[in-house]
């Protein structure tokens, strides 16, 4: 009959040490973890803006937060505009999103993903003022000397496209590289 407590305890340590192991590889991975998530992460840290003349376009700041779900931007115009956008992939359509919003009333929704070059290219249709169509194409694309080119194009017919901006970030003096910023990034 001694032996049976005993062997009752090395029954029950047993059982609690698999459910343990059976919980730890159960564990979801994070929610905002996969390779998908960073692809935009070269746009993240505290960037100045130039035109191609190099003239100063402003000022614009990419963090994650949200657990590195979402990047936030906020913009500050030379000209005194501003506006924020956040972007996130979106598991569901597998694209990525974007919505900007500034202090023109602008409201912008785009999407799009990565190109066969690793530019990433969003797009989507707007309004003009007057309530006719306006198509927006935007490109970020990662140069080798580690600033980013962003190019925004819109059209009337989809087919002929105009340039609306075109600036160089830099990045500004002490400025961490931007996926070493989002490695690290809790919450926001």
């Amino acid at each position: 009959m001694r032996r049976r407590p005993q062997a009752l305890a090395l029954l029950a340590l047993v059982a609690c040490l698999a459910a343990a192991g059976v919980t730890a590889q159960e564990a979801p991975p994070p929610p905002c973890g996969g390779a998908e998530y960073r692809q935009f992460d070269f746009w993240i840290g505290a960037w100045d803006v130039a035109g191609a003349d190099g003239t100063p376009q402003g000022t614009n700041r990419i963090e994650p937060i949200l657990g590195g779900c979402v990047l936030r931007e906020s913009w500050a115009g030379a000209g005194g505009s501003e506006g924020h956008s956040f972007n996130l992939f979106d598991r569901q359509t597998g694209r990525w999103h974007q919505t900007w919003v500034d202090n023109s009333g602008l409201l912008l929704v785009i999407e799009g993903g990565l190109d066969e070059d690793g530019a990433m290219v969003l797009s989507g249709t707007g309004k003009t003022r007057a309530g006719a169509a306006l198509f927006h194409r935007i490109t970020w694309t990662p140069l080798a000397d580690g600033r980013v080119r962003q190019h925004w194009q819109t059209s009337t017919d989809g087919e002929a496209w105009s340039d609306a901006f075109l600036g160089f970030y830099s990045r500004q003096p002490g400025a961490a590289e931007g996926a070493a910023e989002s490695a690290g990034e809790g919450g926001g």
